[in-house]
């Protein structure tokens, strides 16, 4: 089940009076429980063959989550066009071990060159740039998870 469909449930399931979703797709499996106690909804990813299994929490977009704020970008606001990541995962540089960056600082980008990997349930996704121009900044680390809407370059 891709990304979008997961997000379109876990959105659904928030803004109604259900309590618990379970949907099965092929060999995979996806239980969404809305806690009444908290402002957010659990995943739950079934694998197929009886492993256990992982949560996945999601921030709703009406709840801001104060705590999760990394303090870089609370320490000086980068100038210029920042480039955010489009979904969860782990964030990577180069397309594999040992290989050098997509990018640097300093270097010049044209809009849709690859700019990083985010990996999503065992998929990876290639990050392109949205605008021309200069990387000022590089915001992430390599091997670092990160959250949708988190910004990862600054294009000057």
């Amino acid at each position: 089940m891709d990304l979008r469909k997961l997000k379109t449930l876990i959105d659904l399931v928030a803004e109604s009076d259900i309590a618990e979703l379970e949907v099965t797709e092929g060999e995979s499996k996806v239980r969404i429980v809305k806690s009444s106690a908290m402002p957010q909804n659990q995943v739950v990813m079934m694998p197929p063959q009886g492993a256990p299994a992982q949560y996945v929490p999601s921030h709703a977009a009406a709840a801001p989550a104060p705590a999760a704020a990394p303090a870089v970008p609370a320490a000086a606001e980068p100038t210029g066009h920042v480039v955010k990541s489009p979904m969860v995962g782990t964030f990577y540089r180069s397309s594999a071990p040992g290989n050098p960056p997509f990018v640097e600082v300093g270097q010049s980008v044209k809009e849709g060159d690859t700019l990083c990997i985010i990996e999503a349930m065992k998929l990876l996704n290639e990050i392109d740039a949205d605008k021309t121009g200069t990387i000022t900044q590089v915001l992430v680390e390599n091997g670092q998870p990160v959250e949708f809407g988190q910004p990862l370059f600054v294009i000057g």
